[in-house]
């Protein structure tokens, strides 16, 4: 591993730039994943947001275990950019403070320096989407990220935890699809090894996001076989 120097605050470090030239007038990217904190929430579909940033923070070897602008934090480097990983303690409800103190700490742009990843009840389950604007779309989560910045211009992955029911099911519910109450309990195991594999897509498109930039990340991923007929789960889209 290469020299190590601070980023930010004492107790976070971050890798020498690979390039000072290029990188002395850039701050780091940061990567938000939503959930809520607490264990009774850790294997919930809410959560996926926590999940993709803890996977992401394994693959680089870091912990996820400092606290900054109510987030616990991590920092590492990806393709070449300082990076900052972090999960917000506010709850689900309230992400906007975290990540609107974050941009503020690290004077980010939030159009240029920042990630948010999430749940999507109306993306089915393996899957994920990318886009770089757009509205919360119902997400409380994504609502308060962009009430805090003032701003929808924002890039964000959302990941697909939308179960395809059959119609007689559907039919059995009131015609309505599962929502808070499935969002908010444990997911059951065979779930979770579909969202297993999911995380380890979502890492990747986060480097590539990285590497090359939104838009060709977004033509790699956004295919039709990856979120089946562009994310609708049970004919219903909200997007």
């Amino acid at each position: 591993m290469a020299d190590e120097r601070e980023i930010g605050l004492p107790g976070e470090q971050k890798l020498l730039a690979g390039n000072p030239e290029r990188d002395r007038w850039r701050g780091p990217f940061v990567i938000v994943g939503l959930g809520n904190p607490g264990l009774e929430y850790l294997w919930t579909p809410h959560n996926a947001g926590f999940m993709a940033i803890d996977r992401i923070a394994q693959q680089e070897g870091v912990v996820v275990q400092n606290r900054r602008c109510r987030a616990t934090t991590a920092a590492c480097r990806i393709a070449g950019r300082d990076v900052v990983l972090a999960k917000p303690e506010t709850f689900m409800n309230l992400s906007g403070a975290s990540v609107a103190a974050l941009m503020e700490e690290f004077e980010a742009d939030p159009a240029r320096d920042l990630l948010v990843i999430y749940d999507e009840l109306d993306l089915a389950l393996g899957t994920f989407k990318i886009r770089e604007r757009g509205s919360p779309a119902g997400h409380n989560g994504a609502r308060s990220v962009t009430g805090a910045l003032g701003t929808q211009e924002w890039l964000r992955l959302r990941i697909g935890v939308g179960r395809d029911l059959p119609p007689e099911a559907i039919a059995a519910g009131g015609g309505m699809r599962p929502g808070r109450d499935y969002l908010l309990s444990p997911m059951r195991s065979a779930d979770l090894a579909v969202l297993d594999e999911v995380l380890d897509r979502v890492a990747t498109a986060t480097r590539r996001i990285l590497e090359m930039g939104p838009a060709a990340a977004m033509n790699e991923f956004n295919r039709k076989d990856n979120d089946r007929d562009q994310g609708t789960v049970n004919g219903d889209q909200k997007d």
